[in-house]
Formats: structure tokens, C-alpha cells, sequence
């Protein structure tokens, strides 16, 4: 498998993951919590979850249409588009790791294994643009 397919795939997930990122409300059955907090924390959090669902959409999009160019890391954009990607996604999972509690999944087998797939899929997606930017992959 090359890197542009492998690139492609993370389109994918990337897409998924911003289309799943907008359904965490009604899955992890938040709104309770949500209308218990002032309206500015509220609005913030939804405006959040809107722009990082947009961000990982473009993330996708440009990375599909542009995979074989990023692949190559013929060109300085490509590599600083997909250095900055995979920092992105680094820093999510050293977040995942270090600053979520482990009581939101812990104990529930559901949970967990979401809990574990995801920080599988936000490593895999770091190690990939990495690879892309550092020209190592191709």
C-alpha cells in the first residue's frame, strides 16, 4: 500500500471523526450536562464542536485531493501543511493521554474501547503525516 492510498484513508477518518465529533452530545448523552451550564460556556462549547468538525473536514478534503502531492513531499507547502497535521494530531493524543480522566471510560467496556480505538486512529493519523512531511514515506 502506498502512501497516497494510506494518505487517502486518513482522509477518510478525519471525516469521519469530524462527522462522529458532532453527534458527541447525543452519543455520550451530554445534555443534561450542557443545560446546566451558563450560556456562554454553552455556546463556546458548541462553537468548538462545530469549527474542530470543520477543521478535520478541511484536513480531510485537502488531504484526499492533494494525497499524491503530500505523498511525494515534492513542494514546502505540502510538507508544512502536513507537518502541521500531524502535530495536530500529536498533541491530541499526548491530551488524550495526559489531561482526560480515565473515570470517563474506565469501567465501562464500551467507553474503553472507544476510548482506545480513537487514540489508536489520532496516533496512526500523527505517524502518517509525520511520515508525509518528513518525506520518509514515499
Amino acid at each position: 500500500m502506498t502512501l497516497s492510498s494510506i494518505l487517502r484513508i486518513a482522509a477518510a477518518a478525519q471525516i469521519a471523526i469530524a462527522l462522529l465529533n458532532l453527534f458527541l452530545v447525543r452519543l455520550l448523552d451530554w445534555k443534561a450536562d450542557l443545560d446546566r451550564m451558563p450560556l456562554l460556556l454553552r455556546e463556546v462549547f458548541q462553537v468548538h464542536c462545530w469549527f474542530i468538525s470543520i477543521t478535520l473536514a478541511i484536513f480531510g478534503i485537502i488531504t484526499f485531493q492533494f494525497a499524491d502531492a503530500m505523498a511525494a513531499s515534492s513542494n514546502e507547502v505540502g510538507r508544512w501543511l502536513t507537518a502541521g497535521i500531524g502535530f495536530f494530531w500529536a498533541i491530541r493524543v499526548v491530551l488524550q493521554v495526559t489531561y482526560y480522566s480515565s473515570s470517563h471510560w474506565r469501567g465501562r467496556p464500551g467507553r474503553t474501547v472507544m476510548h482506545v480505538l480513537l487514540l489508536a486512529a489520532y496516533g496512526g493519523l500523527a505517524v502518517v503525516y509525520s511520515l508525509a512531511a518528513s518525506g520518509r514515506g514515499s
